[in-house]
């Protein structure tokens, strides 16, 4: 492929930390590889050999960071392994792509036991499994940091492909999963809230083991209900504004979302909105774009597969920009996010300031 050689406003010298991940992906990436199908969406799209049907083939790499679990006491590497899993199954979903295996690269130091390694390879294999795929082979070497990376393969329907274009003005924004229990379970932790041990233990299980939307997302796909989808890895907010600027839109998103009983009662005990633990991010649920008049069907649909999806807003003109209406007073939308190559790029550390971060100084 040619590399296009136009200049470029972040030059040679310049350091990434210094510009960010949105402007290295508009400054550097996109003009060499901007005219590669499925560019900047969540999976790329591998192309087949001529006569091979069935469908497009997608592929997506992600590596794991710290989990923030494992900052809250939770040191079982199990959950390493299940994270490291969910988050590259979750992009096959917002692609409405079934998986067909994972490729798996991990460095270890060589002071990793037996027992470490083997509980890991415990969390990668189980959240697999329940996602009806499995590791089909990868690469182990040893090394002074621990670096985890796979690479999972989907295959979509044929002419089902869900990507981050294809909204329109009037299509509604809905929110499928259930958000909000990573941080609940983080205000849990830093005894901010109290609930009763059966409840905790609920949070607990749903903030250690998150599930990639994979049904729903095929469900999507294969019914036509989506026009445009992506995953939420680092926020309501950046994931919002990255779907309007794939379709040339703006956004009114609602602040009245409700919660499972579960994150509702953290939110009740403290000073946070509902809102506040929904758009941050930890949960790999999905946003889509539908057709107004198909809300309600997406709703059942999903449901009748235990997945809860909530419409939190609408696509409006680009001139109208990202607007957040808190029922009454609608403003320019300024939401949290994780961008890597910047002060909010994910590196862990001290609980409770990363709960004033990610969760604003309410939860201070």
């Amino acid at each position: 492929m040619q590399v296009v050689s136009e200049p470029s406003p972040v030059g040679d010298d310049v350091l990434l930390g210094d510009v960010g991940e949105q402007a290295i992906l508009k400054h550097i990436l996109r003009p060499r590889y901007g005219g590669i199908r499925g560019f900047g969406d969540d999976c790329a799209v591998l192309d087949a050999p001529d006569g091979l049907s069935g469908g497009e083939l997608v592929a997506t790499t992600d590596s794991c960071p710290t989990p923030l679990v494992t900052i809250l006491g939770e040191t079982d590497p199990y959950h390493a392994g299940w994270l490291l899993a969910t988050i590259n199954l979750s992009d096959l979903a917002a692609a409405g792509a079934t998986p067909l295996g994972l490729v798996v690269n991990y460095t270890l130091p060589k002071t990793t036991t037996a027992g470490e390694f083997r509980r890991f390879l415990d969390g990668v294999d189980e959240c697999t499994s329940i996602h009806g795929t499995k590791v089909v082979g990868g690469d182990l070497r040893d090394g002074p940091v621990r670096q985890l990376t796979a690479t999972a393969i989907g295959r979509c329907v044929p002419e089902g492909r869900l990507g981050r274009g294809g909204a329109t003005v009037g299509d509604r924004l809905m929110l499928v999963g259930s958000p909000g229990y990573l941080w609940a379970y983080a205000l849990l932790a830093e005894k901010q809230a109290e609930l009763p041990e059966s409840d905790v233990a609920k949070i607990r299980e749903r903030a250690c083991r998150p599930m990639a939307q994979v049904t729903a997302g095929k469900i999507l796909a294969t019914s036509g209900l989506a026009r445009a989808a992506m995953d939420v890895s680092d926020g309501l907010f950046p994931t919002v504004r990255t779907l309007c600027d794939a379709n040339g839109l703006g956004a009114s998103i609602t602040t009245d979302i409700r919660l499972d009983p579960g994150p509702a009662a953290v939110c009740a005990q403290t000073e946070l909105r509902p809102f506040d633990l929904v758009q941050a991010w930890g949960d790999w649920t999905l946003v889509v774009a539908v057709r107004q008049q198909d809300v309600e069907l997406t709703k059942k649909t999903l449901a009748a597969e235990g997945v809860t999806a909530r419409e939190i807003g609408a696509l409006t003109s680009h001139e109208k920009g990202i607007l957040l209406d808190d029922g009454g007073t609608t403003e320019p939308w300024q939401g949290i996010s994780q961008e890597r190559f910047s002060s909010s790029s994910w590196h862990g550390g001290e609980l409770p300031r990363l709960i004033t971060e990610v969760l604003g100084s309410r939860a201070s």
